[in-house]
């Protein structure tokens, strides 16, 4: 088992950033608007979207945001997490 010591600070924050950058990509190829989506997932305004699809002030898609995503959008879910740095290993 590995110490959480050894994670890297920034870890979590790239992953999140590459999540919301493939949510965004993924709208975009299928022609929803920030505010359809955000909509369609149960939001009244955009700005759950819009935030999180840039990570800002640290704002970010949750598993359940994902999984209606993926449904609405018509997408697997993996989908959102193509390109996601990995840890190296060899550290």
């Amino acid at each position: 088992m590995k110490d959480i010591q050894t994670l890297p600070d920034n870890y979590i924050d790239n992953i999140y950033q590459e999540i919301g950058k493939n949510v965004k990509k993924i709208r975009m190829e299928k022609g929803c608007s920030q505010l359809k989506l955000a909509q369609a997932i149960g939001h009244k305004s955009l700005s759950i979207v819009s935030l999180a699809e840039i990570y800002h002030n640290k704002q970010h898609f949750n598993i359940e945001h994902l999984v209606k995503i993926a449904y609405v959008l018509e997408v697997d879910i993996c989908d959102f997490f193509h390109q996601v740095p990995m840890i190296d290993e060899s550290q």
